[in-house]
């Protein structure tokens, strides 16, 4: 059996020690590594070791009574999210790792909310009991309140096999069939053993143990009840399947491409077919590697819920399906800054372009962009951290000494009413007329389109071109030139000529359109926004909600739980970004502040930051809202707000 076991935790839980330990006694390595000594299997990049922090989610095989494992160690720093969730989509069950001594902490929050979005049942290790002020049953309460009522530990509640009274109205509690087998017939031990299990996977009970990681007390027979109470149900015989989870290039530039096999079986010089939305492109896979750290084996062939490295892929990004699976791109862990890439006037910018587009595809939340007008290389992030460690990246794997300006809250654009756009490209010898209907959209959901033209108006061919060229890039807004966002666009109408008509005149057409129905609209600023859960003692309470009404954020009205005041709400990015130092100054290290991105709503102090920015919508190089009309065989240009009274189909 095939199983996908993440290991996720704040940082500083004991996360890598439990993954070491783990390693070690099931045999997988030879000898425990530490954090401390710089010699941890899994922390193997140099940059890991001199941090003494996971940045990178890597990998271990483990045999372990007749089934295979994949040990996924994932960062637990807040920056390197985006890498432990995309680690996330592909585990079959987790492992929380919460410290005996601090609790549940903010990250762990975050975390949780990660794994419920991706519907990953969880198990939790209580870590650090062994310390001086550790209270695992607090915690064990922390978790109840916090993450899910439905926590139990089964240190004591699961002794051979046996289950303890407490653990079996614990799962009658949660099973009204079981409940009244127990009472018709008593406890019988496989039946109530397969219950459980249903119940872990259906994430309806998140059970664990407490130990100590460094002391290797309480991890094997941790592991051991996960074994037991753990099972997965990959089909072999199905049609292959596979989802892209990470990326890496090696030394020489290779490619190398990590899967998980959902279903179906995979060889050597398959050809592998990319998946539903993409149908008709296909690779062939020149080798197969099975990885275990830093290194791996070549082998054959690999089937369903084995995870598995190819070399071969050259255009499959991050959240890609192959083979019958859809993609996957949809996280909550979403960058909020920018920051523009600085370096030496010695490198060639589209060397340095290169560089950073190959770490896009290892990461895409970078979202690497190159700014023509500026020559600059724009990428998103999650916090300063990841910025030191992505200079330490760039100087070693590509010998380039680069910096970053300050990061910079990132804005998007959107309209709040409906409008109509028109665009006419018509200087001589082309021709193209397009009308798109624009509307608001629902918050979150970029950039939707639809078609309702006529096939006697445009042919089918022209109606799919104007809607390609609509998709195939971003788009500005007027108000800061930021990306256009949350807005519905609707072909209605447009026309095209049998002799002077080309594909890039549609494009044209199309933009101006676009761009001519946002001059008449009322656009709006978005700003990106923290849902936050905020846990102090009642006595800060006053300060915490006066501090969030100054950063102009939202809360529901304060609840109470384990003694303590619960606030959660909405807040600016902008104005909470650096709040956290703050908030640990004043509770004395004593309170949770979770943060987790909220998405996008209307700008606190828009105009201040239309102002800031500076935009001129007039001179942006990228678009024009002035259509191109012809008379006399000379081209003349229309602005937007005569291009209405002049369109042909109108």
């Amino acid at each position: 059996m095939n199983k996908t076991i993440g290991i996720l935790a704040h940082v500083d839980a004991g996360k890598t020690t439990f993954s070491e330990q783990l390693l070690f006694n099931t045999k997988s390595i030879r000898q425990r590594g530490r954090v401390d000594h710089q010699d941890a299997f899994l922390d193997s990049h140099e940059i890991e070791k001199r941090r003494g922090i996971t940045i990178f989610a890597d990998q271990a095989e483990i045999s372990f009574n007749g089934s295979t494992y994949y040990l996924i160690d994932t960062p637990g720093h807040v920056d390197f999210s985006p890498e432990m969730e995309r680690a996330i989509q592909v585990m079959d069950y987790a492992i929380l790792i919460v410290s005996a001594i601090d609790g549940i902490e903010g990250h762990t929050e975050t975390v949780w909310q990660l794994l419920q979005k991706h519907k990953v049942p969880t198990f939790f290790f209580i870590n650090k009991t062994d310390r001086e002020n550790a209270d695992q049953q607090r915690v064990l309460e922390e978790i109840r309140n916090s993450l899910s009522p439905d926590a139990i530990d089964l240190t004591e509640a699961f002794q051979g096999g046996v289950m303890s009274e407490e653990l079996i109205e614990f799962i009658a509690e949660r099973d009204e069939e079981l409940l009244e087998r127990y009472m018709d017939s008593g406890y019988e031990p496989a039946v109530w053993m397969e219950a459980l299990k249903k119940l872990i996977s259906a994430r309806q009970v998140m059970p664990g143990c407490h130990g100590s990681a460094l002391k290797d007390q309480g991890v094997m027979e941790f592991f051991e009840l996960l074994d037991q109470l753990t099972a997965t149900a990959y089909e072999a015989h199905l049609p292959f399947s596979a989802l892209v989870y990470k990326i890496r290039h090696e030394t020489s530039g290779q490619r190398v491409t990590f899967l998980k096999i959902m279903s179906g079986c995979l060889q050597v010089r398959d050809e592998i077919a990319y998946g539903a939305e993409d149908q008709g492109k296909s690779e062939k896979v020149t080798q197969l590697r099975r990885y275990t750290g830093e290194k791996f084996t070549a082998v054959e062939s690999a089937c369903a819920g084995e995870l598995i490295a190819v070399t071969g892929l050259s255009e499959a990004a991050i959240g890609d399906g192959l083979g019958t699976l859809s993609s996957r791109p949809s996280y909550l862990a979403a960058p909020a800054l920018q920051s523009t890439v600085r370096f030496p006037a010695s490198v060639h910018p589209k060397e340095m372009l290169k560089a950073f587009q190959l770490l896009d595809a290892e990461d895409p939340s970078l979202h690497v962009e190159w700014d023509e007008h500026f020559q600059e290389i724009h990428i998103l992030v999650m916090g300063v951290i990841q910025l030191e460690v992505l200079e330490q990246i760039v100087q070693e794997r590509f010998g380039y000494t680069v910096s970053f300006a300050q990061p910079k809250i990132l804005y998007k654009e959107t309209i709040a009413q409906p409008v109509m756009g028109y665009g006419h490209f018509e200087p001589l010898r082309h021709y193209a007329e397009v009308h798109l209907k624009i509307e608001p959209a629902p918050r979150g959901s970029g950039i939707t389109l639809a078609n309702e033209c006529h096939a006697d108006n445009l042919s089918t061919g022209h109606q799919n071109l104007i809607l390609h060229h609509l998709r195939e890039r971003g788009h500005h807004g007027l108000l800061t030139g930021s990306t256009l966002t949350d807005v519905h666009i609707t072909l209605t109408t447009g026309r095209g000529h049998n002799e002077h008509t080309s594909g890039g005149d549609f494009r044209e057409a199309a933009y101006r359109a676009l761009r001519q129905g946002l001059e008449k609209a009322e656009n709006r600023l978005l700003e990106p926004i923290y849902r936050f859960k905020i846990k102090v003692d009642t006595d800060y309470m006053g300060k915490v909600l006066s501090d969030i009404q100054q950063a102009h954020g939202t809360f529901d009205a304060p609840s109470m739980a384990d003694g303590k005041t619960v606030i959660e709400g909405l807040v600016p990015v902008a104005t909470f970004m650096n709040y956290a130092t703050e908030f640990a100054s004043f509770t004395h290290g004593k309170g949770m502040l979770s943060l987790l991105s909220g998405g996008y709503d209307f700008c606190h102090n828009e105009e201040e930051i239309i102002k800031e920015i500076g935009y001129n919508k007039d001179a942006d190089p990228e678009y024009t809202s002035t259509s191109i009309f012809c008379a006399k065989g000379q081209g003349y240009k229309v602005p937007w707000d005569h291009a209405e009274a002049a369109m042909h189909c109108l």
